[in-house]
């Protein structure tokens, strides 16, 4: 399934959706939508305003945030906060497979990475403790090898950066 294609299904779904909801389909909407599904992105707020700037959509940054909660709600788009005083939007069907993150507390940067174990691991703790998972998040922080190279350093008093300030 191309990128094209897998964005008009997820568009189709969110349509769909905001129609059994009693809500209107907007073309803000949909362009809203249509900027985080066609993403592999963790896109920010920020990040999906500028999309819309450069594809010249004239749209508020309260309908942004209204058409996101949306999203959400419609179990087509995850939310994810990973600290850093905002949230981030990530498709949940998309062409990668079931994925973790890695998330730099220096640089912010967030790496995916396949956990192919980690049903094993969540079926066996469920079945344990009698408990019926139903969705996981596994978000691991430090930092990235680009940072370290960087001479950033995390110490029990926080990040310390190699750059000293007078």
């Amino acid at each position: 399934m191309t990128t094209g294609t897998r964005s008009r299904s997820a568009l189709d779904l969110f349509c769909g959706y905001l129609r059994e909801q009693g809500l209107p389909v907007t073309g803000q909407r949909e362009a809203v939508a249509r900027v985080v599904f066609e993403s592999d992105a963790h896109l920010s707020v920020d990040q999906i305003e500028t999309v819309l700037r450069e594809r010249k959509e004239r749209i508020g940054k309260a309908t942004v945030y209204r058409t996101l909660d949306l999203l959400v709600k419609s179990r087509l788009v995850n939310e994810l906060d990973f600290g850093e005083g905002f949230k981030r939007y990530e498709p949940r069907f998309s062409r990668k497979a079931m994925h973790e993150h890695l998330v730099c507390e220096s640089c912010g940067s967030v790496t995916e990475f396949p956990a192919p174990e980690l049903p094993a691991i969540e079926a066996r703790a469920a079945r344990e403790h009698g408990f019926r998972p139903t969705r996981h998040r596994l978000e691991i922080y430090g930092l990235c090898a680009k940072c370290q190279a960087d001479g950033v350093e995390i110490t029990p008093e926080g990040i310390i950066c190699p750059i000293e300030i007078v």
